[in-house]
């Protein structure tokens, strides 16, 4: 009884029609943007939070107290920065556009721990990956079919001599 095995034609159409049909399907709806407010306070040597996760094109409003002495708030990546004095609420108010993480740091000489006194916003990117990871898992079970199926058709010294 002989053993039928896919052609590696046959392999590489299978592969390229999955593939075609995970590119194909229709994409899950988008989260929408939404406004986020998100309150931050400012220590010697920290912010409180220290770190901040928002979504790609979220509408943010930071508000800024000082708990302590005058500090400053420089966020890197959009150029917005206040002073902040104690007592005294200042707003930012930014469109999230780019992803990515972003440092924002104090922005004047409040103590000599200034330096450290660092936190993170986070833009999560408004995209499903779901698509290219599908992709990428087809098109390497393809490959790994194909290279199977490569392997059982040389002799098998060739296959441990490495020629071929």
């Amino acid at each position: 009884m002989q053993h039928l095995s896919p052609s590696p034609r046959l392999v590489l159409a299978i592969t390229g029609l999955l593939a075609a049909t995970i590119l194909l399907m229709p994409l899950p709806k988008e989260a929408q943007p939404s406004a986020r407010t998100v309150h931050i306070d400012a220590t010697q040597f920290a912010f409180a939070p220290g770190r901040v996760q928002v979504k790609q094109g979220d509408r943010v409003t930071i508000r800024l107290t000082a708990s302590d002495v005058v500090h400053g708030f420089y966020l890197d990546g959009y150029g917005l920065q206040r002073r902040i004095e104690p007592g005294v609420s200042e707003e930012i108010v930014f469109t999230a556009d780019r992803p990515g993480k972003f440092r924002y740091r104090c922005g004047v000489s409040c103590g000599p721990l200034r330096p450290f006194m660092i936190g993170e916003l986070i833009v999560e990117a408004n995209t499903p990956y779901w698509r290219a990871i599908g992709v990428t898992l087809v098109a390497a079970l393809g490959m790994l079919v194909a290279l199977w199926q490569s392997g059982k058709h040389r002799p098998y010294q060739e296959v441990l001599s490495g020629s071929g």
